[in-house]
């Protein structure tokens, strides 16, 4: 029997021909593509740790793991060969709507059961299943007991893994006849042929080897990650017309012969396409010998080259108060980190989006002198995940009075186009400035996760504010290091101070590169540092900064008097002098806007500005540029002013005050935005009475409150790990009262609970550690009950969507129109002309985060028109009204009203 050129594997998007039938792309041809683009992958984009920890695995010579790579990913969709996947009713059709495949149901051979059509496997299950049975025909190693300890079994698992999630293990008694279990696959035909495409792809390549060795974890990332990346390159729509067969290609062995030429000579141009090729990191200056530099970044800038140099790369852990030198500090780490591993870029996390908005041009002036080649960057976190490159563009414009240029296509800014414009696809970009929940999606059970950890695998990672997220994050990071380690991530932490959580983090590294379990520590002393490396896991203590930090005083002040009237009071100097900069933090957007207002009224001497997170990005992004220039230490602000905001800008970096007023708060919290008060003699006014933040535990809020009393002097940074060392100590309940020490052991025993049920949900959630595998790569796709995409949101706080505000209008011919800003008929909302959806490009600039809670009665038109387009799953569209001169939309428990200070919402009686 010969290959059947019939069986299709691409239609969709690749048109019709003169007579109205769809075109199709034959499977093997498709398969024969990825194949090709993985041997370019393997050799333009892998790094040589990755390529080594495959061929290391299979025991085989590199060339061998190149070759045997690229069969594999030519094997990804050989479950394609089967009833439910080319009968399927949305498959390709002639001309009279009769699908093209129809005519092999009616030849003996193609014959089927009732229930194929009906069968639900997938055709990525279907891969796996018949792939065990045929590896371990050919020669593969295999297990009867444990199926999945072995070669023949880890190979199929991976390649019916590449549509996302991985599949449960087959075990023997099933894979001997897997159209028993599943009649959708098929039996004659259907398995002959599928036997033909896997001797023709095997002997188009070349490849005889059979590999002896076993999966290791990050074998099964690396490979995963090569076969999904070249199935998504070998699938530009585009492209494959310019590869479409003529109609009665017979596909004999001579035209595979043929058309495997082609394919090959079209792979580098699809991997030219990623944006990806060039990047590495240039070696890292020789630091300048300065003897009267004793500092953190003098003795970081002295001692991580020996150590990368001595014991290769790892993790370097610092532990300091947030500043800019810290910041610099950690980034020459990466530097040399990334020379030494060879890396193809950086991936910068912080605890928020708007930090992450703050630091992406300190970022991209580290990526100028560091990185060699061209390298695309992109900005990472939910307001900006639906079009990642589209939100670099828009943060480019909002900061090109930064010097920043604002023109796509620039060395830094991919085009709106780009094919790295995806939320999966993102993060291979060479450069990322994002939020932390960026990583650790990577060890949740979610789609693509495995490719999160290969993208990530060929880059250095730099966490900032690594401690900065609560009992859900602080789990979830434990497992990100272990599997960091096991790659041989380069990672950089940088926190504020040495606890028990930074010294957990360093345990979980060693412990993912097989170090040793006895206790490590962080040095306590501020500022410190310390290094693990990837090879051993050792952890190496260096010579700590020898020179006094650069201590400063703090002047915490807690005021009792109503929250506005304390703030006008403390306000009112910068006004009688007509000179100082300070900046007000309140809990809420609509008590930011309260203020705002207000201060404008009363202190006309004072120039006000508002930053919070309901502004829509661009709003928002554009204040957050006019505020580093006005607010940075050097900035051009003159007279009297003061920014109004939320918790949002406590990890904003750049901005300077002369003292910080804020509400209540865990004391971790305030010590950040006390940050941003400038000089020696920095100022923290703390609001008793002021409301505090729904996210904030009420317990560290009580304890914060206790141990400040009516305020207190530190020196910093000597005295803030002993500060944040007592608020949580239990001696601060014997100093109450009966009743009042009763009350707070209430709250620290809720807090507890919350603590102990969310750090229990992220254990029950992680995937497992690559130790815990046992090679069933199964467990990294496992789902659970209840498993949910807004459980992602829940890792740093608030369940977050998105909402976008539409004006009524008209055209220029007089039709009703939605506009996005209002009253400019050029930002109309565009639709496609086909599915009268919208472009979700054209919605980023105006995306604005709200909490879920406050939008789970939006019905109607909030959601209707778009609820079946996955890019907006979570994207809310609210028609705006006019009502007495404001923008109103009316759920049934809020009401939103949209003004050029940025959304609230209020609570219907």
């Amino acid at each position: 029997m010969s290959l059947d050129s019939r069986l299709w594997g691409k239609s969709a998007g690749l048109g019709k021909d003169a007579r109205g039938a769809h075109h199709t792309h034959p499977l093997i041809c498709h398969l024969l593509d990825t194949a090709a683009v993985a041997e370019v992958v393997w050799d333009e984009l892998l790094t040589a740790h990755q390529r080594s920890m495959v061929a290391a695995a299979l025991q085989v010579p590199d060339e061998q793991a190149r070759g045997l790579a690229a069969f594999w990913a030519g094997l990804h969709d050989i479950g394609k060969i089967s009833v439910p996947f080319q009968l399927h009713p949305e498959g390709p059709k002639y001309g009279d709507g009769k699908l093209r495949a129809q005519e092999l149901s009616g030849e003996p051979g193609y014959g089927f059961g009732a229930g194929a059509v009906q069968d639900r496997q997938s055709h990525e299950a279907a891969a796996h299943w018949w792939l065990v049975g045929i590896f371990k025909e050919v020669g593969y190693p295999s297990s009867k007991r444990r199926p999945q300890s072995r070669l023949s079994h880890a190979v199929a698992q991976l390649l019916g893994g590449h549509g996302g999630r991985f599949n449960p293990v087959v075990y023997d008694k099933d894979s001997r006849c897997p159209a028993a279990h599943h009649p959708g696959m098929g039996v004659g035909s259907w398995e002959e042929q599928r036997r033909i495409h896997f001797d023709e792809v095997r002997r188009v390549l070349g490849v005889k080897s059979v590999p002896q060795g076993r999966m290791t974890p990050g074998a099964a990332v690396v490979l995963t990650g090569l076969v999904t990346l070249s199935d998504w390159l070998a699938s530009i729509e585009e492209e494959i017309r310019t590869r479409l067969r003529e109609e009665g290609w017979a596909g004999t062995p001579e035209d595979l012969d043929s058309y495997w030429q082609v394919a090959r000579t079209a792979a580098p141009r699809l991997v030219q396409q990623t944006d990806l090729l060039g990047t590495g990191f240039a070696r890292a200056p020789e630091p300048a010998q300065c003897a009267g530099e004793t500092g953190l970044g003098a003795s970081m800038a002295r001692q991580v080259p020996d150590l990368v140099t001595e014991y290769g790369p790892g993790m370097v852990v610092v532990t300091a108060p947030p500043s800019k030198d810290r910041t610099e500090a950690a980034l020459r780490a990466a530097a040399v980190l990334g020379h030494a591993a060879n890396a193809r870029g950086l991936f910068y996390a912080l605890p928020t989006g708007s930090a992450a908005d703050s630091h992406m041009a300190q970022v991209h002036t580290f990526a100028k002198q560091a990185l060699t080649g061209p390298w695309r960057s992109l900005l990472l976190h939910s307001s900006s995940r639906l079009k990642p490159a589209e939100a670099a563009e828009q943060w480019a414009h909002a900061n090109a009075t930064d010097g920043v240029s604002a023109e796509p296509g620039e060395e830094w800014a991919p085009t709106a186009n780009s094919w790295l414009n995806s939320h999966h696809r993102a993060l291979l970009a060479a450069l990322g400035t994002g939020t932390v929940d960026e990583l650790l999606q990577a060890v949740m059970p979610v789609k693509f996760n495995v490719m999160r950890l290969f993208a990530l695998s060929g880059k250095v990672v730099v966490v900032d504010e690594a401690h900065a997220r609560g009992a859900w994050g602080q789990k979830l990071m434990l497992r990100f290091l272990e599997w960091a380690a096991a790659l041989r991530i380069p990672v950089v932490l940088a926190a504020t101070a040495a606890d028990k959580s930074v010294d957990a983090m360093l345990a979980a590294y060693r412990r993912g590169a097989g170090g040793g379990t006895e206790p490590v520590m962080q040095p306590r002393r501020s500022p410190g540092w310390s290094f693990v490396d990837a090879q051993s896991g050792g952890g190496h203590m260096p010579q700590q900064p020898a020179g006094a930090a650069h201590t400063s005083m703090l002047s915490i002040r807690v005021v009792d008097g109503t929250p506005y009237d304390e703030i006008q009071t403390a306000l009112a100097p910068l006004v009688a002098t007509g000179n100082g900069k300070a900046v007000v933090y309140r809990s809420t957007p609509t008590e930011a806007i309260r203020t705002f207002r207000q201060l404008m009224q009363d202190l006309p001497g004072l120039d006000v500005t508002l930053v919070h997170e309901q502004m829509s990005n661009k709003d928002r992004w554009q204040r957050l540029a006019a505020c580093r220039s006005a607010f940075s230490p050097n900035g051009g602000v003159c007279g009297p002013s003061v920014l109004v905001t939320t918790p949002m800008l406590e990890h904003v970096r750049g901005l300077q005050f002369d003292f910080v007023i804020s509400g209540p708060a865990p004391l971790a919290d305030l010590l950040a935005r006390a940050a941003q008060s400038a000089g020696d003699q920095s100022r923290l006014v703390v609001l008793r009475a002021d409301n505090k933040s729904e996210l904030d535990d009420a317990a560290l809020v009580r304890r914060t409150d206790i141990l400040l009393g009516t305020g207190r002097t530190i020196s910093l940074p000597d005295e803030l790990p002993l500060l944040l060392d007592e608020v949580y100590a239990d001696e601060l309940v014997d100093r109450l009262g009966e009743p009042a020490a009763r009350e707070l052991q209430q709250l620290d025993n809720r807090r507890t609970v919350r603590e102990r049920r969310a750090s229990g949900t992220a254990g029950w959630l992680e995937v497992p550690g690559p130790q815990e595998l046992d090679g069933d790569l199964g467990l990294l796709s496992r789902d659970h009950p209840g498993m949910e995409p807004e459980l992602l949101s829940s890792v740093l706080g608030d369940e977050m969507v998105h909402v976008v505000c539409l004006y009524p209008g008209r055209d220029r011919q007089g039709n009703s129109v939605h506009l996005l800003e209002e009253g400019v008929l050029d930002q109309k909302l565009e639709r496609a002309s086909k599915t009268g959806r919208p472009n979700p490009g054209q919605l980023v600039p105006y995306l604005i985060p709200v909490p879920k809670r406050f939008v789970e009665a939006v019905e109607g038109d909030a959601n209707s028109a778009w609820r079946g387009m996955a890019a907006l799953k979570n994207v809310l569209r609210l028609n705006l009204k006019p009502e007495d001169g404001r923008w109103v939309y009316t759920s049934p428990k809020h009401r939103f009203c949209m003004s050029e200070l940025g959304l609230t919402i209020d609570q219907l009686p």
